[in-house]
């Protein structure tokens, strides 16, 4: 059992949580994900730590509550456990003195790419960091992000915070004022990391992103998480999860990631019927 420590909401349906694992947090390095299981009966997801502490040996982990499993997850509080956190797994982020580095985090994505924000920083790149979100309410991690970025920008799908527009736009923005980038890493929902490869690709910069797909044993045995790289099969689990975003077949990787969209979404309405009923229950023995 992992205890957890701390537990708060940053935004709607976004949670962080701080977790007892001294191991984990001795051993990880950015980019690296772990395995959990709520319970017996739960399935098994993947979640990139997004920070540790040495001191109190424990990991942060960032979740957004959009199927079953994350859901249930996010109605965990302090003090509540976790079976299984198995990690660090997956390769640890590329970092080297690059010279200029970009590190954009779309939505929940900016949990991931905070880690690896850092190393860039601490490798002595001078980082840039765009943070984007759908609105003001959903922007998450800006002062961590402000405190390792020598230029931070927010942007905001509506326009009701920062930058009215797409982190692509705003990179985009950058390019054209004549900025001299050197390497991009995007961390976010699959549209926007294909669309951030197509806004590098002319200009050749060198540009990773971490896939994000059906991922169960984290191990490379069950081979769910496969993946097309420069037309090769790789396992994200243990050849990744970060890419080359030009070499990556986004289409393959949105197809492989509906194959059990229909199963997911008669769990999460099965899971949100029952927890109905529950408040129903409770509402009338009050």
């Amino acid at each position: 059992m992992f205890k957890i420590i701390n537990a708060r909401f940053l935004a709607e349906n976004i949670k962080m949580f701080e977790i007892e694992a001294a191991k984990i947090a001795k051993k990880r390095k950015a980019g690296q994900f772990v395995i959990i299981r709520i319970d017996e009966h739960g399935e098994r997801i993947p979640l990139t730590i997004a920070d540790s502490n040495l001191e109190k040996g424990t990991i942060s982990l960032i979740v957004q509550g959009v199927g079953k499993t994350t859901k249930e997850l996010n109605m965990k509080e302090t003090g509540d456990t976790i079976l299984d956190v198995v990690g660090p797994l997956g390769k640890p982020s590329e970092i080297e003195n690059f010279g200029t580095a970009v590190s954009v985090g779309g939505g929940v994505g900016t949990a991931i790419a905070y880690p690896t924000a850092v190393a860039l920083k601490e490798a002595g790149n001078y980082v840039i960091t765009i943070n984007g979100a759908r609105s003001k309410d959903l922007v998450i991690l800006e002062d961590e992000m402000k405190a390792v970025s020598d230029e931070s920008y927010v942007t905001t799908d509506d326009g009701s915070y920062g930058f009215h527009g797409f982190v692509t736009q705003k990179l985009q923005e950058l390019i054209d004022q004549g900025k001299k980038i050197d390497f991009v890493l995007a961390i976010g929902p699959i549209p926007m990391m294909r669309a951030i490869a197509e806004v590098t690709r002319p200009y050749k910069i060198k540009t990773v992103v971490s896939l994000n797909p059906i991922m169960i044993d984290g191990t490379g045995m069950c081979g769910g998480c496969r993946v097309i790289v420069n037309g090769k099969t790789q396992f994200a689990c243990v050849d990744g999860p970060e890419f080359d975003a030009h070499a990556v077949d986004f289409k393959n990787l949105v197809d492989r990631n509906r194959t059990y969209a229909d199963l997911e979404k008669k769990a999460l309405e099965k899971f949100e019927h029952n927890c109905h009923l529950v408040e129903k229950i409770n509402e009338l023995e009050k």
